[in-house]
């Protein structure tokens, strides 16, 4: 599967990482400089929740990049593009 940058990546079921793994990997997503969540402010707390509601409903997945050895939340959307 490839990213939205047409990078390699290997999926990671969510139900395989620990509690706070999941949590961290969300909070650093929700953190990251660019990210932009529309004219409403929300709480940290919110975001995080936010993204992990897509991810449990499988609209969000968390992608693995062995090149650069890290981890990334795209939309599923984004990994079904040729």
């Amino acid at each position: 599967m490839a990213d939205e940058d047409g990078r390699r990546g290997v999926e990671i079921p969510t139900e395989e990482l620990r509690p706070e793994v999941l949590r961290g990997l969300v909070e650093e997503f929700v953190t990251r400089d660019g990210t932009d969540y529309g004219a409403v402010e929300r709480s940290l707390e919110e975001k995080i929740e936010a993204a992990l509601a897509q991810l449990r409903s499988g609209e969000a997945r968390v992608v693995f990049d062995p090149e650069s050895e890290s981890a990334n939340i795209v939309l599923a959307r984004d990994l079904a593009k040729p």
